[in-house]
């Protein structure tokens, strides 16, 4: 009897130190890699922090993101990585604002979000459980906003924000909005990074605490 006891628990101890470390990808553009703050200060990372404390084993993000990128730049730098599928248990994106800012026809980022979508479903290992969307945030509130005179960017990053969340809906994936949270954070030059544009990281921090406990539910599912 005793000897079948430790053999179950010696198996019982093999299955999870042979479980490998979850592995989360974060695609996007300057909101994702954080912009003018160190990399522990983004929100992907700050997010990894929060849920190793909650005693997930997670690896830190792989971000495919760079400063400026639209939909089409991201979908262009996704192929070139040649991924597998299921390469990853979380993948989570951000993106549209520069399509936004750039005023790049609208009908072109619905076609290339949504591809996005799929794309991120196909790289995680848990689909569409194991995938989540981040609203785009905005930045009308902002001095470099005011001082550049961009008229009417909440209703315009609205209709992005509307279109984002029927995509997430459509798909079956968790869609966590930043508008209305982040409109107010960005007149507070303590939420802004130095170029009084891009988030700080007590902004990304706030971000990561609207929707953080609902990304751990999302990794309880896997």
């Amino acid at each position: 009897m005793k000897s079948i006891l430790s053999g179950l628990i010696l198996l019982v101890m093999s299955q999870a130190f042979s479980q490998k470390p979850l592995r989360y990808l974060a695609l996007g553009d300057s909101y994702t890699i954080g912009e003018k703050v160190p990399e522990s200060e983004s929100w992907p990372f700050q997010l990894t922090a929060y849920l190793r404390a909650e005693g997930y084993d997670i690896q830190n993000p792989e971000i495919i993101a760079v400063t400026g990128w639209r939909t089409d730049e991201l979908q262009d730098s996704i192929a070139s990585q040649d991924y597998k599928p299921n390469s990853f248990d979380l993948v989570s994106l951000l993106i549209g604002v520069n399509n936004q800012y750039q005023k790049k026809p609208f009908r072109t980022f619905k076609t290339e979000f949504e591809d996005l979508v799929q794309t991120a479903i196909a790289l995680s290992a848990h689909d569409q459980k194991g995938v989540f969307v981040v609203g785009i945030p905005d930045y009308g509130l902002s001095e470099f906003a005011q001082d550049k005179s961009l008229k009417n960017v909440s209703s315009r990053l609205k209709r992005y924000n509307r279109y984002i969340q029927k995509i997430s809906q459509r798909y079956g994936v968790a869609y966590y909005p930043l508008q209305q949270l982040s409109r107010p954070l960005h007149r507070d030059k303590v939420m802004l990074a130095e170029d009084l544009l891009h988030p700080s990281g007590e902004q990304y921090k706030a971000w990561v605490e609207s929707f953080k406990e609902n990304v751990a539910e999302q990794l309880k599912q896997f």
